[in-house]
This record gives C-alpha cells, structure tokens and sequence, in this order.
C-alpha cells in the first residue's frame, strides 16, 4: 500500500450542507474560509438558536486550526395554516346571543357557519413547546454543520495541493537564481581589481599606477574590496531556507505560521546580497531574488 506525501493545507476554502429536519423544516449550512492569523469563527445564526454557538466553536476549532472562517444557517420552514378550534366561552355567548335575536325577530335559528363566523368565536391552537423536539432539531444542526466542517477541510486540502505546487515552483526559482548570483557573485573580485586599476590610471596615468603602487598594496585592497562585497554568508544562508521550506512544506502539520517567519529571512538575506552587490549582474540578481521571494511570501500567507 502506498502512502502519499502530506501537502500543505491552504486557509481558502467552501463548503455547503443542506438538508431536512423532522418537522418539514429545510436547513442550509454555507462555510467558507480565509487566510487569517489565527481562527475567527463568525456564526451567523437564525433567532433562538444562540444556544448551539458554543458547540459549534469547539467544534470548529477541532478540525480548523488558522483561518478567517464564516458559517451561515438559513432555515426555511414550511407555511402551515394554523390550526382553529373554538373559544367556549365566546361561543356559548354567541349562540344565546344569536338565538335570542332570531326569536325576537321570528326568524329561523341561526347557522352553525354564521355564528362560528362572528369574531372571537374561533381562534388559532397554540402548540406547546416541545423541548424534545428542540433538543433533537438542535443535534440535526450540529451534525450538519460538522458534515460542513468535514467538506471545508477536503476543500482546503485541495487547494492546498494546488498551492504547494506554486510554492515548489516558487522555491526552484529561488534556488536557481541563488545559483546564478554565487556565479556571478565569484567574478567579483577580478571585475574590483580591474576597475580599481583603471581608477588609478586615470588619477595618476597607467604607467605611473603601476610604477608607484607595489602589487601587495594592490592585492590589499582588492582584498578588502572583496571582504566587503563577500555574499557567501548570505547564498549559504538562502540555500539552508530553501532546503527548510521545502522540508516544511512536506510536513504533516500546520506550517502557516512558520513558512512566513521563514520568508522573513529570504527577504533579509536578498537585501544584504543587493547592499554588498559590487556588479550590476549581481544587483539585478538580488533584485529578481526579491521579487520572486516576495511572490513566495504571498502565497506563504494562505498556508494553515
């Protein structure tokens, strides 16, 4: 049996359950999620059930750990027409009433119709509570929107797949352009020595440049040239972030947090390279490092 490697989970994702309770009532439960520095649970609940908030927080921080999420019910009940029955004691007073009058009159006997007609006669059954039934529509509401919580989780996964191979792609840039800047970064010391000369010959002629300074003193200061324009810390540096990221991004935990501090340290070590750059090859280099390390940094931002 073979086991695939864990992939970062992204802060981005959707999901929606719906379905029916006992008494006729539909339910629409709609999560969505995004990137956050933390989890930010925002319910939006019909009236009467403030209750199930608490539940349903813990149960969101079970299965999410980062993420700016919002979870919507809508509920849909079923139009009955109420019910009627009549009010005794108005209906007994609506009868003497009626009949008194019709024999006062000579007229026939009221109709039943007629007199439960009459306002106050008739008046709509109000149910009784039934705490039972609250109990159970409450737990239906729970499941669902735990089935929701399982589907945004499979969401996010997916987009998380999505996103380590912008990431990867991302980090191959990096490492190529790092390879490319110690390559252009080891001319360096020719190109000051060159460029030391030619400054010398045109203060003191070129014969004269190399009359009047010994090659030591030469070699001095190009040493010292090249000691201040020195970036191997800084492309040994970037290799060791690339290698961590990488290895973050194969882990099976949430990585969020730690990929950005980690893009934190791309960012120092690019800008280092560019203030010690001492060519324009190297400095356009850093600058492309930069722009692709801050691509990296936004994307970064959507892992859990």
């Amino acid at each position: 049996m073979t086991s695939t490697a864990p992939t970062p989970v992204s802060m981005t994702g959707f999901a929606r359950e719906s379905g029916t309770l006992p008494d006729g009532t539909s339910f629409v439960w709609e999560v969505r999620s995004v990137n956050g520095r933390g989890l930010d649970l925002r319910l939006r609940l019909p009236n009467g059930l403030d209750a199930m908030e608490s539940g349903l927080r813990e149960a969101a921080g079970k299965r999410l750990k980062r993420g700016n999420v919002s979870a919507t019910l809508t509920l849909k009940r079923e139009e009955r027409a109420p019910r009627l029955t009549p009010d005794p004691a108005a209906l007994d007073q609506a009868i003497a009433l009626a009949t008194s009058v019709a024999q006062r009159l000579g007229a026939p006997p009221p109709r039943a119709e007629a007199i439960l007609a009459l306002p106050g006669v008739l008046r709509a059954e109000s149910a009784e509570p039934d705490e039972a039934a609250e109990d159970a529509k409450r737990a239906a509401l729970a499941t669902a929107f735990d089935a929701a919580l399982v589907g945004l989780v499979a969401s996010r996964a997916r987009e998380g797949a999505q996103l380590a191979t912008i990431l990867g792609a991302l980090l191959d840039e990096i490492a190529a352009l790092r390879e490319a800047a110690a390559a252009e970064a080891a001319l360096q010391p020719e190109a000051q020595r060159q460029r030391l000369m030619e400054n010398l010959g045109k203060l003191l002629g070129e014969a004269d440049a190399r009359a009047r300074i010994p090659e030591e003193r030469l070699a001095q200061e190009v040493a010292l040239l090249a000691q201040r324009s020195d970036v191997r810390e800084e492309l040994d540096r970037l290799s060791a972030h690339v290698a961590e990221a990488r290895r973050l991004l194969g882990a099976s935990d949430a990585v969020g947090r730690k990929l950005e501090f980690l893009t934190q340290e791309f960012v120092r070590e690019a800008n280092t390279l560019c203030s010690k750059s001492a060519s324009v090859g190297l400095t356009r280099l850093g600058l492309e490092l930069k722009a692709a390390i801050e691509r990296l940094r936004e994307q970064a931002a959507n892992v859990e």
